[in-house]
């Protein structure tokens, strides 16, 4: 069972940054591809970002590429969104997932959810 905690949310202005964190219980964290995404009020979950469960391979929506950056350390057990350059429509409820290896972008593939951390970007 792996337990997922997001953190680093919060209300930014537009251009603003924000780096969130996701902390996992589990000590077998990198046997997991992990994953971020978001949910928009009134809209689908959708994905943001996803890490290799090694670290050295990742992929993006493209609304997010070349603002956003996902790492990981795994001797830390966490994962990290460095959200830049932010838009109003990058408000919504942040995701982190884990999943077994595979890179997937359909949140389906994903096991093991957070509880979200909230983003608010204002105009």
């Amino acid at each position: 069972q792996v337990q997922l905690a997001e953190s680093g949310g919060g209300l930014v202005q537009a251009g603003g940054s924000l780096r969130l964190s996701c902390a996992a219980s589990a000590r077998t964290l990198n046997s997991y591809d992990m994953g971020w995404f978001r949910q928009a009020p009134g809209k689908e979950r959708e994905f943001v970002a996803v890490i290799r469960w090694s670290g050295d391979s990742t992929d993006y929506a493209d609304s997010v590429k070349g603002r956003f950056t996902i790492s990981r350390d795994n001797a830390k057990n966490t994962v990290y969104l460095q959200m830049n350059s932010l838009k109003p429509e990058d408000t919504g409820d942040y995701y982190c997932a884990a999943g077994l290896p595979g890179l997937a972008p359909n949140p389906r593939m994903y096991d093991y959810w957070g509880q979200g951390t909230q983003v608010t970007v204002s105009s």
